[in-house]
């Protein structure tokens, strides 16, 4: 019994933690919200199913979690949106003059996650409806 309640102690930390850092996300350019968004989702899935409820219902990012789960899509405009701000960050870097090794790390990392981002499929429009049960 005690088992259980402290894994699901942690599992609502993890989302607590993980939808924390998404409201970051919101206020400092640079750190994403949506995958933390997804993070918190899928951690209430597991220890909070009211928080996942409600993460799923959100005005604001209910579809596209909705839509992650549904078929591992992303919007075009959250692709633009992060590749922009990914090149945002690997100019800032080079503009602060951060070692070579570490922006060229950076940089291929970044263009690894883009590459990865551009491949996953778009919503459908058909997909835009609320699937989710009361």
């Amino acid at each position: 019994m005690v088992r259980r309640a402290l894994k699901l102690l942690l599992w609502r930390a993890t989302a607590l933690v993980c939808l924390g850092l998404g409201l970051l996300g919101v206020l400092l350019p640079g750190l994403p919200t949506v995958p933390f968004v997804l993070l918190a989702a899928w951690a209430g899935g597991r220890g909070w199913p009211a928080l996942e409820q409600w993460l799923l219902r959100h005005p604001r990012h209910g579809a596209t979690l909705r839509q992650w789960r549904e078929a591992g899509a992303v919007p075009r405009r959250a692709k633009w949106a992060a590749s922009l701000m990914m090149a945002a960050s690997a100019l800032v870097m080079w503009a602060l003059g951060v070692p070579t090794w570490a922006l060229a790390t950076a940089v291929l990392v970044m263009a690894a996650v883009a590459a990865w981002l551009w491949c996953r499929p778009e919503p459908c429009p058909a997909r835009q409806r609320p699937s989710v049960q009361p």
